[in-house]
C-alpha cells in the first residue's frame, strides 16, 4: 500500500515526525523507492517527492529520528542525502 501524498500537516506532532530528504536524485528515485528505503524505520503515513528533495511523514518522532540517523550521508543514485 502506498502512503498518502500529504506531508504538509502543520500540527506539532506531525512536524516532529516528518523527515526532509535533501539532495535526492529525483530523476531516478521515485516515491516507491523513497518509501522502500525509509519504511524500515517505521510506518510511513505520508511521502511526497519534489524536484531534488522529498518528505517522509512517520507515525511518530522516534521513527523520524531513527531515519535521519540511519540515512544521513547515505549515497542513493549517485547523490549523498
Amino acid at each position: 500500500t502506498m502512503a498518502s501524498n500529504v506531508t504538509n500537516k502543520t500540527d506539532p506532532r506531525s512536524l516532529n515526525s516528518r523527515v526532509f530528504i535533501g539532495n535526492l536524485n529525483t530523476l531516478v528515485v521515485k516515491k516507491s523507492d523513497v518509501e522502500a528505503i525509509f519504511s524500515k524505520y517505521g510506518k510511513i503515513v505520508g511521502c511526497s517527492v519534489h524536484k531534488g528533495f522529498a518528505f517522509v511523514q512517520y507515525v511518530n518522532e522516534r521513527n523520524a529520528r531513527a531515519a535521519v540517523a540511519g540515512e544521513d550521508g547515505r549515497m542513493i543514485a549517485g547523490q549523498v542525502l
